[in-house]
């Protein structure tokens, strides 16, 4: 609100200027847009900033929820060591593998999408810049619910292996 406040009476004084000053108008008006400019930039990098704090925020939690299933796999191979059956060995083995497939997915998705946040503050333009932000956070979606959806399949699997 400040900012426009500032804005406006800073549009004010250079109108006031331009009618006293015509030749010099248009070099308060080029000020004016450079002005405007460095707004849009401040404010699509306040919006790249606060993309990357979710997707940290994000991956903190995939993180800890893996965490957690990791936990309660170790539990059951804790609780069935020299209990299990080769099939059931092999059950607990293959969830293990699938625990380890999404946190390799996830890494690399962790990588991706920083390479992606970087490509997109280097962008020169200010439309693209905002059209490629936002098809990041719409990726970012979508591999948030393709986490959410393993995750949920893994813990199904370990609640099958659980000992009745």
């Amino acid at each position: 609100m400040k900012t426009f406040h500032t804005f406006m009476f800073a549009a004010l004084v250079i109108s006031l200027y331009c009618i006293a000053c015509p030749a010099m108008s248009r070099a308060a008006a080029d000020q004016v847009q450079e002005f405007q400019k460095e707004q849009t930039k401040a404010r699509q990098q306040e919006q790249i900033n606060q993309t990357r704090e979710r997707e940290q925020l994000d991956q903190l939690q995939r993180d800890q929820q893996l965490d957690r299933a990791q936990q309660q796999l170790d539990q059951l191979k804790q609780q069935r060591t020299g209990l299990t059956q080769p099939q059931q060995q092999q059950q607990i083995n293959q969830t293990q593998q699938q625990l380890d497939q999404i946190k390799n997915e996830q890494q690399l998705n962790r990588l991706k999408t920083e390479l992606e946040i970087n490509q997109i503050q280097r962008e020169q333009n200010p439309s693209r810049q905002k059209e490629q932000l936002r098809q990041l956070q719409i990726e970012q979606q979508m591999n948030l619910l393709k986490d959410q959806q393993q995750k949920l399949h893994l813990q199904q699997e370990l609640n099958k292996q659980r000992i009745p």
